[in-house]
């Protein structure tokens, strides 16, 4: 079996690039959106596998001379991308935890809506947070760095090596131990705020025993959150994707 030369672009090499490159575009931030057509995903990947295949000639091992060991070889790049991919997707997750938390404490949770970045049913703040970061990710241009870092990853993960599956196993723990920290960090000032609340609303309540509570306070806990979520929204937004661009730069999370 040969590799085989197409205008100057080895298909081995594309193929062995895509394997890994597509199966971490289908779940990055984003790109792996509802809203963004399959095909989309892989005509993009296509495209990004045929220009960095050539860059990467000296990396990329001999084509297998059996099929069994070019498909172990593929599916050892995808696994590697899939494990790229969704450390990403991971710490993209804090802003659904924190979007989360704030609708419970801001009694919003039960309003739901589909949210097309997670791909499920959600609070409408946890799909408002996780709609902004995306935008926020694309016009910071942190696309670009998890693209860069995407193919940097062939200096990490050498294709043709034993995959550390072990190490994959650990760092997916300690992101996902990471990315829950940080939603309840980016969560503070609605716990804080709630907290406050409630414990004023509960020494009204008693001194007040003839006070509707339920109905007098429920309006003012709603127009509070969402007035401390104007405040905030900025500072939650400029501390979320600096975190975000430190575990994509760091090495996925590695």
């Amino acid at each position: 079996m040969a590799s085989l030369p197409l205008a100057g672009v080895d298909l081995f090499a594309v193929l062995l690039v895509f394997a890994r490159i597509g199966t971490a575009i289908v779940f990055l931030p984003g790109f792996s959106a509802a809203y963004v057509s399959m095909r989309i995903r892989l005509l993009l990947a296509l495209a990004i596998s045929v220009l960095v295949a050539p860059a990467l000639t000296g990396v990329l091992p001999p084509i297998p001379q059996t099929p069994w060991a070019l498909g172990l070889l593929l599916l050892g790049e995808a696994t590697v991308g899939l494990f790229l991919g969704n450390v990403v997707r991971i710490a993209f997750a804090a802003l659904q935890t924190a979007g989360t938390f704030t609708a419970f404490l801001s009694s919003f949770a039960n309003a739901l809506s589909h949210d097309p970045v997670v791909e499920e049913q959600s609070s409408t703040v946890a799909g408002f947070f996780t709609t902004l970061g995306v935008v926020m990710v694309f016009a910071a241009h942190l696309d670009h760095l998890m693209l860069r870092s995407l193919v940097d990853s062939y200096g990490v993960f050498t294709p043709g090596n034993v995959l550390p599956l072990g190490d994959f196993a650990d760092s997916v723990a300690r992101d996902i131990a990471r990315s829950f920290a940080l939603g309840v960090q980016l969560a503070a000032p609605f716990l804080l705020v709630s907290l406050v609340y409630n414990v004023g609303l509960g020494l009204l309540g008693r001194l007040m025993p003839q006070l509707q509570v339920f109905f007098f306070g429920l309006p003012i806990q709603l127009s509070l959150q969402i007035w401390v979520m104007a405040l905030t929204i900025s500072g939650i937004m400029m501390i979320f994707l600096d975190r975000f661009g430190e575990t994509v730069a760091a090495g996925w999370g590695g």
